[in-house]
């Protein structure tokens, strides 16, 4: 497991329960470590069924997940993918006809020249996984991976280098530019890097996708407390946009959730009133307020 506070998150329409199943399989084991619950006493803004489920949190390959049941506001689609690194072509060639059952090719799995065994696929929640061997692995590794399209074409770099910058104890591993025979020159063919521990990866494509980066899959980070809250919002949301409930867009057009790692515990917590008062004064803020979130939990 990384131990990272960087968390990321899948919304979906209602379908969060069978992702569960669905990539547990996949990676052969894992754990659905919290599952939280829309209020049953009043309605949400997501027009889900009062009581129904908000998320379930899960680990697979040691990989943090939180996916979100929110309705169909937002599609998932490839601008961020995720790599999973594995040992041996064998393992590749299972994860990825896991994955691509019920869902779609695309790259084939073949031979390529950064991997002997490489794949890409769409799962049938619309989730892509870049599925590799890499030699020399001792396990299986995931890296969300962050394609710069459309008009953040040429930003993957300046991106790498802010989140590195943002995250204390963060690094950049390795950065690949074109030559200008597959894309323009300078650009980055693979970036690799690590923020706070979750191992990442980004690249550039001039090529005409029809998709940008969107709310579909979202970065949390868990902050220990009200300062890392206020650093982190202020940082990654500068020249961003701000959001309900803990949610920003950045000046690159990912969205990120800043929230307090106390959350998931008020939210999954036996004391239904106190997650239901959680939720509604979360509903209320746009920045999150760690005391007045364990007032409300309190009752206070």
């Amino acid at each position: 497991m990384t131990g990272s506070p960087i968390v990321p998150c899948i919304w979906l329409d209602d379908q969060a329960e069978a992702a569960a199943d669905v990539y547990r399989a996949a990676f052969g084991g894992g754990s659905v470590d919290a599952v939280a619950h829309y209020p049953a006493s009043a309605p949400n803004p997501s027009g889900r069924p009062p009581g129904s489920v908000l998320t379930v949190d899960l680990t697979v390959a040691g990989q943090r997940f939180t996916l979100l049941n929110a309705g169909p506001a937002f599609t998932v689609n490839p601008s961020i993918s995720f790599f999973v690194f594995l040992p041996s072509a064998t393992e590749v060639d299972g994860h990825y006809h896991a994955l691509v059952d019920g869902g779609m090719a695309l790259m084939a799995l073949d031979a390529y020249p950064w991997s002997e065994r490489y794949g890409w696929v769409q799962d049938r929640f619309g989730v892509s996984w870049q599925v590799m061997a890499v030699p020399g692995a001792e396990r299986a590794t995931v890296a969300p991976c962050l394609m710069f399209t459309g008009n953040q074409h040429g930003r993957a770099r300046e991106a790498i280098d802010a989140y590195v910058a943002a995250f204390p104890g963060s690094s950049v591993d390795v950065v690949d530019t074109h030559d200008g025979s597959e894309g323009p020159a300078g650009t980055v063919k693979h970036g690799r890097f690590v923020l706070a521990g979750q191992p990442m990866a980004a690249m550039d494509s001039a090529h005409e996708h029809g998709f940008a980066f969107n709310e579909a899959v979202s970065l949390q980070v868990m902050c220990a407390d009200q300062d890392e809250v206020d650093r982190l919002w202020s940082r990654l949301g500068k020249g961003g946009e701000y959001g309900p409930c803990g949610w920003l867009k950045d000046r690159f057009g990912v969205s990120w959730q800043v929230v307090p790692e106390a959350l998931a515990a008020w939210l999954t917590s036996p004391d239904v009133a106190g997650r239901e008062r959680t939720f509604a004064a979360m509903l209320e803020m746009g920045k999150l307020d760690v005391e007045a979130l364990q007032r409300a939990y309190d009752g206070g």
